[in-house]
């Protein structure tokens, strides 16, 4: 026997359907995001948009509710993750918003589809921040 301790692992734990809601929350708003672009380049229309906008951004914040109310879980991988994964959405959801803007995109359908792009610009380093801290230890 070498005398040394095993390291320690990280059993099964209850955790939220973090993972689960925020690529519900994505099918939502990339369906929303398909169904306007359908329509282009005449104006679409924005009652179905928005009805999927709003159950995404909905479930994007109760995922986030949810995933704040966590006490033992490992943080610090979490944010790690999180500010990368953000700072590279960030870039490519401007990158839309910038070609939506110049292709002549304007009024409620650039709000609703610059919505769509935030909650997405969420979700995703979310998920990815999620995956990952779930099978680190928790910080101390």
């Amino acid at each position: 026997m070498s005398g040394q301790a095993a390291p320690p692992t990280v059993g099964p734990r209850s955790l939220p359907p973090v993972a689960t809601m925020a690529v519900i929350s994505m099918a939502f708003v990339i369906a929303g995001g398909i169904f306007m672009a359908s329509h282009l380049p005449a104006r679409p229309p924005l009652g179905v948009a928005t009805v999927l906008l709003s159950i995404g951004g909905a479930t994007t914040l109760v995922d986030c509710l949810q995933l704040g109310r966590l006490r033992d879980f490992a943080w610090r991988p979490f944010f790690l993750v999180v500010k990368w994964a953000l700072l590279a959405y960030l870039v490519i959801t401007g990158m839309l918003e910038y070609v939506f803007i110049l292709d002549g995109t304007r009024g409620s359908t650039l709000v609703v589809l610059t919505l769509m792009l935030a909650v997405f610009a969420v979700d995703v380093p979310l998920l990815l921040g999620f995956s990952v801290a779930r099978y680190q230890l928790p910080n101390d």
